[in-house]
């Protein structure tokens, strides 16, 4: 994957009842990746680490080339932009205006022209107070501001939140603009199978503060499938030898309904089996995710 955005080495943090890590994590730099997994996993945790908001108890986080310090915080920042899943509230009182002008002065990257094209493009607006925006156009006005001082790293924490399908459509088309520059890079947190498919490059899977793997999005869609397979009685055919075995169900006798994770390898194997494949179905990311949590807790026992 070549150089990285972030390296997290050995980090640990502690908490009343989670514990995130010990983890080790290197985003790529140029791509988009996305962070996958259920509520609670950490996902939020993982974004305030990389602002140096919070301190891993152990360990350390790399952020474009720089290891985080208080000495390099406000230097670093200057290169991101991030978008929290909830919107803050202490600066309800400011119009949208008020709020770029106060990003203008804090970021030197700040481009104005920038910023107007985004409001334009994302169709939202700025003159009026925060809290009498709705949801939808805040997300989109807090989008804006995070990208107009040009970041070389754009933190996203679930950006689609509160927007419809005209405007989610309008997100995407943006942060593919954003990506044209090679030197960009984006981390997201995503609940949308949709949002993953249309623009990362790489998923990672975060569970109980611990990462599941890491892969490349189109090598792990085309690798997982369910298989219904129908064996002849007196066969011998057995389901577990089966390249990238995950779990099956007999259906009824002699029909299988198998799910792997290596469907190139399986369908070879089944050529050599006395079976029939009656159809096979290609596993959403939401139940890959679950074969991975079934396997981490299977491994936990």
């Amino acid at each position: 994957m070549g150089e990285h955005a972030i390296a997290l080495n050995s980090v640990k943090l502690v908490r009343d009842h989670f514990t995130f890590g010990p983890l080790d994590l290197e985003i790529p730099k140029g791509y988009v990746t996305a962070i996958v997994g259920p509520n609670g996993s950490g996902k939020s945790t993982l974004f305030r680490m990389i602002m140096n908001t919070i301190k891993p108890q152990q360990g350390n986080v790399h952020v474009l080339g720089e290891q985080l310090d208080y000495d390099n915080d406000d230097e670093l920042k200057q290169n991101i932009g991030y978008l929290q899943e909830e919107a803050t509230t202490f600066d309800y009182f400011l119009k949208g205006s008020d709020k770029a002008a106060f990003h203008a002065k804090w970021f030197r990257g700040w481009n104005n022209d920038t910023y107007q094209r985004l409001i334009s493009n994302l169709t939202t607006r700025d003159d009026l107070q925060l809290k009498k925006m709705s949801k939808g156009m805040r997300r989109k006005f807090d989008l804006s501001l995070a990208m107009a001082h040009h970041p070389k790293l754009l933190l996203l924490d679930e950006p689609s939140s509160g927007l419809d399908p005209l405007a989610w459509k309008m997100m995407i088309e943006v942060l593919h603009q954003y990506m044209e520059n090679e030197d960009h890079t984006v981390l997201m947190a995503t609940h949308i199978v949709d949002e993953v498919k249309r623009l990362a490059d790489y998923i990672v899977f975060l569970v109980d503060g611990q990462v599941l793997g890491m892969y490349e999005k189109d090598e792990l869609l085309q690798s997982w499938s369910m298989y219904f397979v129908e064996a002849s009685a007196g066969s011998g055919f057995d389901v577990r030898q089966m390249p990238g075995y995950c779990e099956h169900k007999e259906v009824s006798t002699g029909f299988y309904e198998v799910i792997c994770s290596k469907s190139l390898e399986a369908e070879r194997w089944l050529e050599t089996q006395v079976v029939t494949m009656r159809s096979k179905q290609i596993l959403e990311l939401d139940e890959i995710l679950l074969q991975h949590m079934k396997k981490a807790r299977l491994y936990a026992k």
